[in-house]
């Protein structure tokens, strides 16, 4: 053989590869939660939802401190609201830039990602520890999620939809970037039919929602708003579940939308459609850039992708959200187990989400009907 011939297969794997610097396999889910594994618990109850937490989490020490002031005013508010703390490991990006934990675990560009999954997984069960529910975005932390969401630039895609057919927890959609809401709709409706994709056959998911994040035109978190997306709902006979998301990048505008919600949980029609509400909030406020000589160089507890509000001004919207719950609550509560619920997120694109979701949900997200 000539010492220039080379092997079909190694010839083969060159043409597949040419642009690709290094192939690292990944370690499986079952060994990862087998090594890792969540001790199962249950609870139930009534309360507000509050979905509140980080952008992204680039610091597990800051994400643990973050969880034990939370868990010290959830334990204060238990009788108000059920406090779940957002925990996002990978942000999609508009054109570059880091893309989360689990994709880039040290900041650098080496993307260990066994790393970053391992990291991830570790710092939920710490956090799990303190009784808290979780909200992640990752198939490989899976057992340890609450609830998803679907961001506006992939829920028209078909494999999102099919993926989340196959899983056990509600997932919410997100309307389109120009605000629209059919693609979101239809997801919903896809993701509730049963597929048969490469990975496995599932019967569908029929525990998700509408996200209302707002779009070009501005935020989509009043009660208008919501009155109209849940009408659009039932005319495609499907429930009313919505969700909004309208702070226009503007991290300050959460406390006027929680208000606004807080108004609407208290004395609008819309108050039985409202589950709970999402907040982007950190230990610092604000955001920063990745220095150039790594994390090493990041100030301790603020975001590095959005924007969010300080621990100090995330207190006042909680209280002001109890306070909506309190003098709204024959109405909230009273009404709650004849009509669609709803989860209302404050951050990002709008100033506020609102998810409404129905009995079945409830009861996987742990939360009690009455």
């Amino acid at each position: 053989m000539s010492k220039h011939s080379v092997s079909v297969h190694d010839a083969v794997s060159q043409l597949h590869n040419r642009r690709v610097k290094n192939i690292r396999p990944l370690i499986p889910p079952q060994i990862l939660t087998e090594e890792l594994p969540l001790i199962y618990s249950r609870g139930d109850d009534d309360r507000l939802l509050v979905v509140v937490g980080p952008c992204s989490v680039h610091d597990p020490q800051a994400a643990i401190e973050y969880a034990q002031k939370l868990k010290a005013y959830r334990d204060s508010a238990k009788d108000d609201l059920e406090i779940l703390m957002r925990v996002y490991f990978e942000k999609p990006r508009t054109t570059v830039g880091w893309k989360g934990l689990i994709n880039d675990p040290h900041m650098n560009g080496t993307f260990q990602i066994n790393k970053g999954l391992r990291t991830a997984r570790s710092l939920l069960l710490e956090i799990s520890k303190s009784d808290y529910r979780l909200h992640v975005n990752s198939l490989y932390l899976a057992d340890l999620t609450t609830w998803g969401a679907i961001g506006a630039r992939t829920t028209e895609s078909q494999v999102h939809r099919e993926l989340t057919s196959a899983l056990s927890m509600p997932v919410g959609f997100k309307n389109s970037t120009d605000g629209g809401l059919d693609i979101a709709v239809d997801a919903c409706r896809a993701a509730r039919s049963g597929h048969c994709f490469l990975s496995v056959g599932k019967e569908g998911n029929p525990d998700t929602h509408v996200i209302l994040r707002g779009g070009a035109s501005g935020p989509n978190y009043a009660a208008e708003y919501v009155r109209s997306a849940a009408s659009k709902l039932a005319k495609q006979d499907y429930p009313k579940r919505l969700c909004h998301g309208n702070s226009s990048k503007q991290h300050q505008r959460q406390v006027e939308v929680a208000d606004d919600i807080a108004s609407q949980l208290e004395s609008s029609d819309t108050a039985p459609y409202i589950m709970g509400v999402m907040i982007e909030s950190n230990l610092v406020e604000g955001r920063q850039n990745i220095p150039s000589t790594g994390p090493a160089g990041l100030k301790y507890g603020q975001s590095v992708t959005d924007a969010c509000i300080s621990w100090e001004t995330t207190i006042p919207v909680l209280d002001r959200l109890r306070a909506g719950v309190r003098r709204g609550e024959p109405t909230f509560k009273g009404r709650r187990a004849e009509v669609h619920l709803s989860l209302v997120e404050l951050g990002h694109r709008g100033s506020s989400t609102t998810v409404s979701m129905l009995d079945p949900i409830a009861k996987l997200t742990n939360i009690k009907v009455l």
